[in-house]
């Protein structure tokens, strides 16, 4: 039998067949034996030991790139190669017949050049016997494809040289040519047999759980799959990557087909280890139940994946199978961890993984529940304490993927909490990790969503210092490592479009700010309603901002988003004032402060102690709010944000000179005094994050304060300064100095 110059051996018996590569193959080795060890250095040994196991393994390649890799590690080696092929392509069919002959040779004598039991020693055997097996005119056809591919080899080596004269001009497309020459590379003319398909699928399969990016595109392995079930089409392997791979392009009914098939081939084929027939038929029904349950989870069927663990749960129950009660367990917490009493399934689950002797799922849970209780207001040492005890149970497993989740986690729960500083060390920790996992083809495990986490927040924090070349850098790596169509795009993109936003709003660039709402929307719903309320509220539509306000306060407290109530109470109290009612503000923001404090939201409990005290400086009790002042300024300084800090001591100058009104004239100027140096400062925080509107606003304060000091020269400067702003950044109807 014969497929596309491939000739078969497998209808005898033997699960390997003989190709024109793998006789490249052969001479390769063979060549080797006859090079006596002076001829050859000790490192051009080495990495030619270290090349031949992939190309044992691998799929077919072509003539030219085998040339190559040879070229590369012994380019003596790969002269010799490559004369021989010729010698045997050129002349007549006796010479191959000649030289499989002869490979029986290197395992003769007292000390053979090949033991029998290694793997070069196994390949060789089978290649003699599946040569062996051939008729006449199936050694006559494998023949005929040993000419043609190194016909095929020589008109592109040819090609190669003429791109090697071409000019700077042609660069590009020749770099364009290789890449498509490498995924060509990857299709073999023929079916794989099944070590170099399980080598194919495993590679595979460990790129796009490490390193999205390194394996074949979606629809390059698509092809790929689609030519290994042409021709073998119970390969279950290959009908679970094909549902990897689909996952990766959200299709979700390729995906369930692949899915089903996966499971349908496992019990036809009996992969279901020792156990009987009807235990292996019942256990690929409950995992095949179980795996389609998280599927539905993840396109959000929630529904349909509910009667899915159901099934997996009966027929779990009915076979006493512990194992897949845990892992059912798991995801009945994740479809109802929005119900109150969530936690008390997450906590048994926790129990029953650890008796069960299930690491993995133990940490999972133990994750899973800190963060359950990080959103429920707990205190972060205890969170802290809990991720120090999973952080054993990974070590002690050597589950490296969960050490990474674990760091990630910490990373967010130190900027759900307003400490930056922690998060920031969190995050760099977790980058400057190496790997505890070995992954094929040489990948680091540093392309994991975890990976993408730290790196977002990364860049969040590096934008809110004013940084915005560091952010903009670290985006550009996301970019790279996490191309649009990857599984984990959405999380910088997310990020992206929000630094954009806040970069636009800083600069009075509402028309770009309000264009960009539609892809937060597109990516998080609630964050999109959120911005574009912010937007609708900078350009002075109160009425509009005013009603998405309140829709998504109560969407959000019935979804107990707490982050974002206190968000969106902070901007309904601004639009109170900002319409001159700050007395209505005052119960809205002490709800706000009391949801911080009862959570420990220190970030958003310092933003709302500024809100409080500007409030009480509109309603005419200065004092009182440079008291709340004190409260807030120091975690500000130590974790805000820039702008946070430009803020507080504007507010502070504007609190110190109302204050000052009631002073005698030599202490009054002293407080003048110290309210334009902390003017100054706010002018360097609101420069460094390119913030004209608040620069203006604080140009205008400072001139006034100069000219009632009676420094002419210094008042004019800032009136020239404001003059400029105020021209480029029109008001828009708004009193100066009525925001915070």
């Amino acid at each position: 039998m014969m497929t596309n110059g491939v000739v078969h051996a497998n209808l005898f018996g033997i699960k390997d067949w003989v190709t024109p590569y793998k006789i490249a193959v052969l001479v390769l080795l063979n060549e080797m034996g006859r090079t006596g060890e002076g001829a050859v250095s000790l490192v051009e040994r080495r990495k030619l030991n270290q090349l031949l196991l992939p190309l044992l393994q691998g799929p077919d390649i072509t003539l030219s790139k085998l040339y190559k890799l040879i070229e590369e590690s012994c380019p003596q080696l790969a002269n010799s190669v490559q004369i021989r092929i010729k010698l045997m392509a050129e002349g007549e069919l006796k010479d191959m017949e000649q030289f499989f002959d002869d490979l029986s040779d290197s395992f003769s004598g007292t000390e053979p050049e090949v033991h029998k039991t290694s793997v070069v020693g196994l390949f060789l055997r089978h290649m003699i016997l599946a040569y062996s097996k051939l008729s006449f005119s199936q050694v006559f056809k494998l023949y005929t494809a040993l000419q043609q591919y190194f016909q095929n080899g020589e008109k592109k080596s040819v090609e190669d040289a003429d791109m090697d004269r071409e000019d700077a001009e042609r660069q590009m497309e020749k770099e364009e040519l290789d890449v498509s020459v490498r995924e060509e590379e990857v299709s073999c003319s023929g079916p794989l047999s099944q070590k170099q398909a399980e080598f194919f699928l495993s590679q595979q399969a460990a790129l796009l759980k490490n390193d999205e990016t390194k394996a074949l595109t979606p629809a390059s392995l698509q092809k790929e799959l689609n030519n290994l079930l042409k021709f073998n089409p119970d390969f279950a392997e290959a009908h679970y990557l094909s549902y990897l791979n689909n996952l990766r392009v959200q299709d979700v009914f390729s995906s369930t087909h692949s899915l089903l098939h996966y499971f349908d081939r496992l019990i036809l084929t009996g992969a279901e280890g020792k156990s009987n027939g009807e235990e292996g038929y019942g256990r690929s029904l409950r995992y095949a139940a179980l795996n389609l349950a998280a599927l539905h989870c993840r396109f959000g069927h929630y529904q349909q994946a509910e009667l899915a663990l159901q099934e997996a749960i009966r027929i779990a129950q009915e076979s006493n199978d512990h194992v897949c009660l845990q892992h059912c367990l798991s995801w009945l917490y994740v479809l109802g961890q929005k119900r109150a009493d969530s936690y008390v399934l997450l906590e048994h689950s926790v129990k029953k993984a650890v008796h069960f002797g299930l690491p993995y799922l133990a940490s999972l849970g133990i994750q899973s529940l800190v963060q359950q209780r990080a959103f429920a207001g707990k205190t972060a040492n205890k969170l802290m304490d809990a991720l120090k005890d999973s952080d054993l149970l990974h070590w002690k497993h050597s589950l490296s993927e969960l050490i990474d989740i674990s760091i990630a986690q910490k990373t967010a729960i130190w900027r759900l909490y307003g400490r930056s500083t922690m998060a920031l060390q969190q995050a760099q920790m977790l980058l400057s990790m190496n790997s505890l996992e070995s992954v094929n083809a040489g990948v680091q495990q540093n392309n994991t969503e975890s990976f993408a986490v730290a790196l977002c927040h990364l860049a969040e924090l590096h934008a809110e210092q004013g940084c915005f070349t560091a952010a903009a850098e670290v985006l550009q790596h996301l970019k790279e490592r996490f191309p649009p169509n990857s599984q984990h795009a959405q999380l910088w993109m997310l990020c992206d479009q929000k630094i954009q936003f806040d970069r636009a709003m800083n600069d009075g660039k509402f028309h770009l700010a309000d264009s960009l709402v539609t892809g937060i929307t597109a990516l998080n719903g609630i964050e999109g309603v959120y911005r574009k309320a912010v937007v609708k509220q900078a350009q002075n539509q109160m009425t509009e901002a005013h009603k998405l306000l309140q829709k998504l306060l109560t969407y959000c407290q019935k979804l107990k988003n707490t982050e974002m109530v206190i968000s969106v109470l902070l901007s309904v109290a601004e639009l109170y004032w900002r319409s001159s009612s700050p007395t209505i503000a005052m119960p809205v923001l002490l709800e706000a402060l009391a949801l911080s404090k009862e959570y420990r939201l220190q970030y958003l409990a310092s933003e709302t102690v500024l809100n409080l005290a500007y409030a009480q400086l509109i309603l005419g009790i200065p004092e009182q709010a440079l008291t709340l002042l004190h409260m807030a300024i120091e975690p500000i300084l130590a974790d805000g944000a820039i702008l946070d800090k430009g803020r507080a001591m504007f507010l502070v100058s504007k609190c110190q000179v109302a204050s000052a009104a009631s002073y005698d004239p030599v202490k009054r100027a002293e407080a003048l005094e110290a309210a334009v140096e902390n003017l100054n400062e706010a002018k360097n925080y609101f420069a460094k994050v390119d913030c004209r509107e608040r620069i203006r606003d604080v140009a205008y304060f400072q001139a006034r304060l100069y000219h009632a000091l009676g420094k002419t020269q210094e008042r004019n400067q800032c009136a020239m300064v404001f003059r400029q702003l105020h021209q480029e950044l029109p008001s828009h109807g708004v009193p100066l100095i009525n925001h915070l």
